[in-house]
């Protein structure tokens, strides 16, 4: 068993190794959807952290494969599966605000476990990243949170590498100005 801090690198993948998944899956084969769903569930979870609250992202992402293999049978380019899979995400995450409740807050003063004062909460960090433009949250919520390569998330999004780069950087200053640190 591999510990959980310690990040493997999987081998890079053949672009026909997602489409003889995908055309396994659209016959029923769920192995394939399986490991769409290994290989993919960083990206999807992603997506969902740069446009949903975090505490709903886990089970937004099965949300997400599920509504993916109801509909499996409506894909009609299997090179387009990841494209397709991060819109389904995004989608899901609009819903998620369409439907959302208006919460009442909750005093200050109520019981819980106290800050730990290490410097910024995730819960900051992500609620600055909600609030940067649309083109810098997703390229900034997979590589930060989700570890990705700027290859990686060129590949995945259809983004170009360059415009991954750029966004990335862009996005990192103005997260950098909204957190108050220093842009050296």
């Amino acid at each position: 068993m591999i510990p959980a801090h310690v990040r493997v690198e999987a081998p890079p993948r053949a672009r026909g190794d997602d489409e003889a998944l995908v055309r396994a899956a659209q016959t029923g084969d769920r192995g394939a959807f399986a490991e769409l769903y290994r290989l993919h569930g960083r990206l999807v979870h992603g997506v969902l952290l740069a446009h949903a609250p975090r505490q709903d992202a886990d089970d937004l992402v099965q949300d997400v494969f599920l509504t993916a293999l109801g509909r499996m049978h409506t894909l009609r380019e299997p090179a387009a599966f990841v494209q397709w899979l991060a819109a389904i995400a995004r989608n899901r995450a609009r819903m998620l605000h369409r439907g959302a409740r208006r919460l009442v807050a909750l005093p200050d003063d109520l019981p819980g476990p106290a800050p730990s004062g290490d410097g910024l909460r995730v819960e900051e960090v992500l609620a600055a990243i909600h609030q940067l433009p649309e083109p810098y949250r997703e390229p900034l919520v997979l590589r930060l949170v989700e570890g990705m390569s700027g290859t990686e998330i060129a590949e995945r999004t259809g983004l170009t590498p360059g415009s991954v780069r750029v966004n990335l950087h862009r996005g990192m200053k103005q997260l950098r100005e909204r957190l108050g640190g220093t842009d050296d």
